[in-house]
């Protein structure tokens, strides 16, 4: 069962075309991905199904309900993680929760049981009266997340959850994340660049300029890399691609002052480069495709080098609401 279904949605900021003819489902308990770089389309498409954004064409639906006709109904069946944190930080955690119960109109009885059961699960239950201010930033994100599932969503969208944090706490978010999913059976879409989170997924959409251009698990898309990496630097680079196209595989390329080759059977493939290669190997390092590998050979550029800068993203927003600079 799917529930979420969107086909051919498409929005457009006067000449900018943010989201191009997408088309996709999620089924029902799914951990489904947006991948792609900043400006790529993912928190515009996020807006648009959870109605804070309305579509320039097309349709979706969102446990049954249309992000056009039944935005209350779409509302209600919901939860969402901002980028930038909402918390009203001169509130407490446990202040936070209630107004959220409030506006979504949970029961006095059910949310306070419900507010505990979501703190203890995520290690925030002794700072449930303490200001949000004085919380730590993977503190903030942890309490987004419990607000977010609070009055029982049946999707919960995150839009780059974990943004901003150090390695170590996003690790910690995302065990929080994927055991409150499990127990309550809540349907995760995430939006992200870090290329480990995208692994949480059972589907990763990989999104490039507002397109989809490969849907599937990340095992298959990895698959379409076509094998094995080997990455080696020699006395010359040059001459060792062009033995390596004609006696190992047509796939290689030199990038950032080193060699890049896509084999089968790496293990075996290794030692008889190293033996047969006329040019002294200086380092040499096998390893398995990666989703920033996939989405190279998707679109021929790699996410991190496609992340617009901060003055890129003003340019855009700018763009998008008719300024011109």
């Amino acid at each position: 069962m799917n529930i979420i279904e969107v086909n051919n949605l498409t929005r457009r900021f006067k000449e900018l075309v943010a989201v191009q003819d997408v088309s996709f489902n999620v089924a029902q308990g799914e951990i489904f991905g947006f991948l792609g770089p900043n400006g790529a389309g993912k928190t515009t498409t996020i807006k648009m199904l959870a109605t804070l954004l309305k579509p320039t064409s097309g349709e979706a639906k969102v446990a049954g309900f249309s992000v056009i006709k039944d935005r209350i109904a779409v509302r209600k069946s919901i939860g969402l993680v901002f980028q930038e944190s909402t918390l009203d930080e001169e509130l407490s955690a446990y202040e936070n929760l209630r107004f959220h119960a409030e506006f979504y109109g949970v029961p006095s009885s059910t949310y306070k049981q419900r507010s505990l059961e979501l703190l203890q699960l995520v290690d925030l239950a002794e700072r449930a009266k303490k200001k949000v201010r004085d919380f730590s930033g993977g503190m903030k994100r942890r309490l987004e997340i419990v607000r977010g599932m609070l009055h029982y969503p049946k999707v919960l969208f995150l839009d780059e959850p974990t943004i901003g944090l150090d390695p170590q706490t996003r690790a910690t978010i995302w065990q929080y994340i994927l055991k409150i999913a499990k127990q309550q059976g809540i349907t995760l879409f995430l939006t992200t660049h870090y290329l480990n989170e995208a692994e949480y997924c059972d589907r990763i959409a990989v999104i490039d300029h507002g397109k989809i251009v490969a849907l599937d698990s990340p095992d298959k898309l990895k698959e379409r890399v076509g094998g094995d990496i080997i990455t080696l630097t020699t006395d010359h680079n040059g001459r060792s691609q062009e033995f390596i196209s004609e006696h190992f595989t047509k796939d290689v390329r030199i990038e950032n002052d080193q060699i890049v080759a896509i084999v089968r059977d790496g293990n075996q493939i290794l030692p008889r480069l190293v033996r047969e290669l006329p040019e002294t190997v200086k380092s040499i390092e096998l390893k398995q495709p990666s989703l920033d590998d996939v989405f190279l050979k998707l679109t021929g550029s790699k996410i991190r080098d496609e992340a617009p800068s901060a003055a890129e993203r003003s340019k855009r927003f700018l763009r998008a609401r008719g300024f011109k600079r």
